[in-house]
C-alpha cells in the first residue's frame, strides 16, 4: 500500500508501534478492553494527516463505532475529529487523489469479492473496480452473488463454524465459475478465510489484496 500511496505523490509516514483497531474485541462484547485498544490507536495517530487503511473492516469500525464508545468523554471531540481523517484505501486514491492508473500489470482473470464491510460499513463498491479495470492484462469478471458474505464475521467463524464454512464454499465456487485464476478484495480478513477453504481443497485459485494487485508489473 505504501508503494502505491508513494507512486501516487503521497509522502507516507508508517507508525511501526501501530497495533489493532480495537474491533475484535469489541465484537466480542469486551467494550472495556476494547476502549484500551482503541485510546491507544486514538494517541498513536495524533495529528491532521488522512489515515489510509488497507482494511474496510478497520476503517468502518473506527468511522462508525469509536463515537459510541467514547460518547460524552473526554476524548469525544478528539474522536469526531479523528474518524473524519480515517479513509479506506481504494476510496482515498478514487475520490482523494482522483488517481486510478498505476502503470500495474498483471495477466489473467480475476472476479472482485465485495467485503461487508467495504460494501455496508463504508459504502464502497465501485473504487475497487475502477482501479482494477486500469490495471494491464487483468481482465475483471463478476461473479454470482458477489455483495453476499464470505462467511468471516470475526468470531462468527470460530462460533458458527459450519455455517462459516459453506458461506465460504458457496463464495470459492461462485469466483471459480467464473473462470477466474484470481480473487481479489479489499479485506485481508476475507482474504484469509477463502484461502483457508481454497487451500483445503487444493484448488489453483489465488487470492489478492487489490494493494498487491496495484503495486504488480513494476
Amino acid at each position: 500500500m505504501i508503494k502505491v500511496l508513494e507512486k501516487a505523490g503521497c509522502s507516507v509516514s508508517y507508525n511501526p508501534r501501530q497495533t489493532c483497531c480495537g474491533q475484535a474485541a469489541f465484537n466480542a462484547g469486551f467494550w472495556d478492553e476494547a476502549k484500551e485498544v482503541c485510546q491507544k490507536f486514538i494517541a498513536d495517530f495524533k495529528g491532521d494527516e488522512p489515515i489510509v487503511v488497507p482494511s474496510a473492516s478497520c476503517g468502518g469500525f473506527v468511522k462508525n463505532y469509536y463515537a459510541r464508545l467514547f460518547d460524552n468523554s473526554s476524548l469525544h471531540h478528539e474522536v469526531q475529529e479523528l474518524k473524519q481523517r480515517v479513509v479506506e484505501f481504494s476510496s482515498f486514491l478514487c475520490q482523494d487523489l482522483r488517481v486510478t492508473n498505476f502503470g500495474a500489470r498483471l495477466n489473467g482473470k480475476a472476479t472482485y469479492h465485495d467485503s461487508c464491510a467495504a460494501l455496508r460499513e463504508c459504502g464502497i463498491k465501485e473504487e475497487p473496480r475502477q482501479l482494477l479495470k486500469q490495471v494491464q492484462g487483468l481482465e475483471l469478471l463478476e461473479m454470482n452473488d458477489t455483495e453476499t458474505c464470505c462467511g468471516f464475521g470475526g468470531t462468527f467463524a470460530v462460533k458458527f463454524e459450519s455455517i462459516s464454512m459453506a458461506m465460504g464454499e458457496q463464495k470459492v465456487e461462485h469466483a471459480l465459475a467464473t473462470g477466474a485464476s484470481y480473487l481479489i478484495s479489499t479485506d485481508l480478513s476475507c482474504l484469509m478465510h477463502l484461502e483457508g477453504y481454497i487451500q483445503q481443497k487444493n484448488y489453483s485459485l489465488k487470492t489478492m489484496h487489490l494493494a498487491d494487485v496495484l503495486a504488480s508489473g513494476w
